[in-house]
This record gives C-alpha cells, sequence and structure tokens, in this order.
C-alpha cells in the first residue's frame, strides 16, 4: 500500500484492522492483534497488541509466530486485516474441517473457475504448533501456504469466494468503497 500502515486505511468509516477485530470477536472468546507499528493507535483498540519478535518483520508467518507465543487457548485462528468481509462462519467452518480431517491446521480456499486457491492467512491451528512454525520461519521460509501443506492439512472449501477479497492497493481500497454504479 505504498509504505502505509494497511491495518489503519479507513473502510466503510473504520480502519481495516477495525472490521477484522469486530468479525472475528463475534467467532472466538478472545481476540489479539499483530501489529509492528503505531502500536498505540493499535492498543486503543483494546485487545491485546504483540508484534514479530523477529528482525525486518518477515510476513504473516512472524505475525502467526507471536500469536502462538501469546495464546492461550488450544487452538488460534488468524486472518488478515485486509479482507474485511471474510465468512461470520469462519472459524466455525474451519474447526469443522480440522476435526474432520483430524488435521494440525486448516486453511481456508476458494473456487473460482474450477480451480481452488488458498487463502493460508485465514488458518485454525493448534498451539503446539509453536515449535514447527518456529523452525519453518528461523530457516527463512515465508510462505504460509508451504508451512501448513507440510503439516496434516484441512483445506477447507468456502463457496463464496467474494467473501475473500482483499484490499492491497489504496487504489484498491477506494474502489470497493464506490457504492455500485445505478
Amino acid at each position: 500500500m505504498g509504505g502505509v500502515d494497511k491495518g489503519l486505511q479507513i473502510y466503510q468509516g473504520f480502519p481495516l484492522a477495525q472490521h477484522a477485530l469486530r468479525r472475528l470477536a463475534q467467532q472466538v472468546g478472545r481476540v489479539m492483534l499483530n501489529a509492528n507499528r503505531n502500536l498505540q493507535v493499535y492498543q486503543s483498540m483494546g485487545v491485546p497488541v504483540w508484534s514479530d519478535d523477529m528482525p525486518d518483520y518477515p510476513g504473516p508467518l512472524a505475525g502467526m509466530l507471536a500469536g502462538l507465543e501469546h495464546c492461550e487457548t488450544p487452538y488460534m485462528v488468524t486472518v488478515p486485516c485486509d479482507t474485511p468481509n471474510f465468512p461470520l462462519d469462519l472459524v466455525a467452518q474451519l474447526a469443522y474441517g480440522l476435526q474432520e480431517m483430524d488435521a494440525d491446521v486448516a486453511t481456508a480456499h476458494t473456487r473460482e473457475a474450477g480451480k481452488l486457491f488458498p487463502q493460508p492467512v485465514f488458518c485454525l491451528m493448534k498451539i503446539a504448533l509453536l515449535p514447527s512454525l518456529r523452525q519453518f520461519v528461523l530457516s527463512g521460509q515465508r510462505k504460509t501456504g508451504l508451512w501448513a501443506q507440510g503439516l496434516p492439512h484441512a483445506q477447507v472449501v468456502f463457496d463464496n469466494d467474494a467473501e475473500f477479497i482483499n484490499i492491497n492497493t489504496l487504489v484498491e481500497l477506494e474502489q470497493v468503497q464506490r457504492p455500485p454504479p445505478a
């Protein structure tokens, strides 16, 4: 997003991170946030905020690692802040997939034109995976989906791919906020 803090960009009157927190809070008992800058602003959102413990902020896996290190429940779910309309039954569906497949991790997938597309940051995992994730990240790996594929893994397919539309640029943010043409 051109160097701006993505989670603090305004979507429908609220920061993107606030949308993620609100949707996720309806589905879980506790929420926390991973952020590496503007910490006071994120802390004002009323949830614990944890930064990456690794230098140079190596991406979503480092955020997952920070979350696992502070998670106080047997499972942790992750969502990115740039997908403000993710499903309100995301956690329930991921949990069902995890249980049905007797897996350690469940990730969301969408179907577009008959093909499955992984959405690996939408992930439910056992906190017992902390050593595995730490080793993977310390080895220099950065691909979220690659880590999950190496584990007992459930691919949970969500039919409405529109719920997974993410916002990666300021232009996209502007476009999704425009009213539809009359």
